[in-house]
This record gives C-alpha cells, sequence and structure tokens, in this order.
C-alpha cells in the first residue's frame, strides 16, 4: 500500500477534518453542506449533523466515536459501523481530509 492509499484508509487513530473546499449551514439539527469543486449538496441527519460539527476541527476517529458513545444510547459496534461508514462516504463526497501517521 503506497502513503497516498494510507492517507485514504479510515483507521482509529486517524485525524478527520472537514474540507476547506466546502460551507455547510445548520438546519434545524440537521446540516446540508455544498461541496465547492463541484457544487453537490449533501444532507446529513441529526447524528451526521453532530458528527459533522465535531470535524469542523480536526478530531480522532477514536475521539468522534467515544463523543457519539456519551451522548447517544448506541453500542460501540454499531457505533463503529455507522461512523467509519459516514466518514466513508464523506470522504468519497470530498468533503473531509483523512491524515495518518504514516511513521512507523
Amino acid at each position: 500500500m503506497n502513503s497516498k492509499q494510507l492517507d485514504r484508509e479510515i483507521l482509529e487513530s486517524s485525524i478527520i477534518v472537514a474540507n476547506e473546499e466546502q460551507i455547510s449551514s445548520d438546519l434545524g439539527g440537521e446540516a446540508v453542506i455544498l461541496n465547492l469543486k463541484t457544487g453537490v449538496y449533501h444532507g446529513l441527519n441529526e447524528v451526521g449533523a453532530r458528527i459533522w460539527n465535531l470535524i469542523e476541527q480536526p478530531s480522532s476517529v477514536s475521539d468522534i466515536k467515544q463523543t457519539l458513545l456519551q451522548e447517544y444510547e448506541v453500542e460501540a459496534q454499531q457505533c463503529d459501523r455507522d461512523l467509519k461508514a459516514l466518514l466513508e462516504d464523506l470522504l468519497a463526497a470530498g468533503l473531509i481530509d483523512v491524515k495518518n501517521n504514516t511513521t512507523v
């Protein structure tokens, strides 16, 4: 796996941050994000909007997960699956950046 692929892999230790080439708005607890590069809007439900709020500042996947486990009644495995699925969708849409420590 080259370093470019590793930077796109979402690990527990990955630092996630919202990409600067977007604008977002809170709509009654939900979020709408406009990708300025593509002109495509993306909508997030209440939990997705909370995750978006957390990644507006660089945050590790493990810190995001701990916050969600404290704030919502959800099992750890379900939270992990849903969080990684959302982060992968946001990454594919070009809305977040993933930083991994590539030094071994």
